[in-house]
C-alpha cells in the first residue's frame, strides 16, 4: 500500500470496501455531514453487512423507501439522521442510474478536466461546493483519478500540502491534523457570528 489509499481508523474491511468500490466511496462522501468522518466512511460497510452482499446502486435507486429506513436505522444507525440519509443516498444512487447506468465510476471515468469532474459531482443530490470539491481532491489524491485541472477545481482542498478533509487522511497524523483545521474553521465561523 503507498501513501495514495486512504486510510481512515476504521475497520480494514471498511477500507478495504472503500478502496475497491466506487459506489462505497461516493455513499461515504453522502454520509459525511453531522457525524464524524470515520462514521460516515465506515456505513457503506456496516450496510453491506446488513444486506448480506455489496450494494449497487441500481439495488439501492429501486429499494423500498421504508426497507431502506429501517438498515439504516437499525442500532448502531448508520447515520445521525437515517431516514433523511436514506431518502439522500436513494436519490443519489437513482441519478447514477439515470446518467450513468447505474455505474458510479461514470461520473469521473471519461471526464476531459477537473472543471467537468466538478460540475458533475456538484449535480449530485446534497453535494454543494465544498463537498464536490473534497470529493474531487479526494479521487484525486487517493483514488488516481486526476484528470487536467483537477486541483484548481477542487480549490483548497486540492493543494498537497493540505490537511483540510478526508482527502488528506493517510494515517492518525494526519487525520489529527485535518481534525485540527475543521475545528479551527469552526471556531473562527462561531467568532465571525460574534
Amino acid at each position: 500500500m503507498g501513501d495514495m489509499t486512504l486510510s481512515l481508523p476504521i475497520a480494514p474491511e471498511a477500507n478495504e470496501l472503500l478502496a475497491r468500490s466506487p459506489l462505497a466511496l461516493l455513499l461515504g462522501m453522502v454520509l459525511d455531514q453531522q457525524v464524524p468522518m470515520e462514521k460516515a466512511f465506515s456505513s457503506p460497510y456496516v450496510l453491506t453487512q446488513r444486506l448480506g452482499h455489496e450494494p449497487d446502486a441500481r439495488e439501492l435507486a429501486g429499494y423500498a423507501p421504508e426497507g431502506l429506513v429501517e438498515l439504516f436505522a437499525q442500532p448502531p444507525a448508520l447515520h445521525r439522521f437515517p431516514k433523511a440519509m436514506a431518502a439522500r443516498v436513494q436519490e443519489v444512487c437513482r441519478v447514477l442510474v439515470e446518467r450513468y447506468d447505474g455505474d458510479p465510476a461514470g461520473l469521473w471515468s471519461d471526464v476531459t478536466d477537473g472543471r467537468e469532474l466538478l460540475r458533475r459531482v456538484g449535480e449530485l443530490p446534497g453535494f454543494g461546493k465544498q463537498k464536490a470539491q473534497i470529493f474531487v481532491a479526494l479521487l484525486g489524491k487517493r483514488f488516481g483519478v486526476t484528470p487536467d485541472g483537477w486541483r484548481e477545481a477542487a480549490g483548497g482542498y486540492g493543494h498537497a500540502e493540505a490537511y483540510r478533509s478526508v482527502a488528506d487522511v493517510t494515517d492518525p497524523e494526519s487525520l489529527r491534523r485535518v481534525r485540527e483545521y475543521k475545528q479551527r474553521m469552526k471556531a473562527e465561523a462561531k467568532a465571525a457570528k460574534g
